[in-house]
């Protein structure tokens, strides 16, 4: 099942990304793909706002992966970008079996060491400067049913 919503700003991104975070469960596995400044890291803060974490969230550029655990459920915010090899083996299993949530940025990097089931979230820029399409791609049938889950949500916050 894939689900696509047009924002037309950051606010939007983020509202999305909390009502996600709202339905995420322990060991649940989201990817976030897009070029550089798709708003990644805005959908990554709005999350962590969902699962209500209070720190600040950027993006882990440099260290491959932050933890946030002040949240309802722990969140591990990785960016593989920098990692030198795919199968460069660091424990990430580890986190994807893990009792937080999992938001991989460029997981694309790394899909031999991804779990067969996750959420892959596509961020696009359009022509228009604040607006992206969002696309939720599900991988099995847990986030399938997150998926419908999520198909009734109003982003404008109408």
């Amino acid at each position: 099942m894939k689900l696509t919503w047009t924002t037309k700003g950051a606010d939007e991104t983020k509202r999305i990304a909390a009502a996600l975070a709202k339905l995420v469960m322990p060991g649940d596995v989201l990817t976030l793909e897009g070029d550089l400044g798709a708003g990644k890291t805005t959908f990554s803060k709005g999350f962590a706002e969902g699962l209500g974490i209070t720190r600040i969230v950027n993006s882990p550029t440099f260290t491959i992966i932050k933890e946030y655990t002040d949240g309802r459920l722990p969140l591990y915010h990785m960016d593989v970008y920098r990692m030198e090899d795919a199968e460069e083996d660091i424990g990430l299993e580890e986190y994807f079996e893990g009792e937080g949530v999992c938001l991989v940025e460029w997981a694309h990097l790394i899909e031999p060491q991804l779990p067969s089931s996750y959420l892959k979230i596509e961020m696009l820029r359009t022509e228009r400067e604040e607006e992206r399409h969002l696309t939720f791609d599900a991988k099995g049938e847990r986030y399938e049913s997150l998926c419908k889950e999520m198909k009734e949500f109003d982003h404008t916050g109408h």
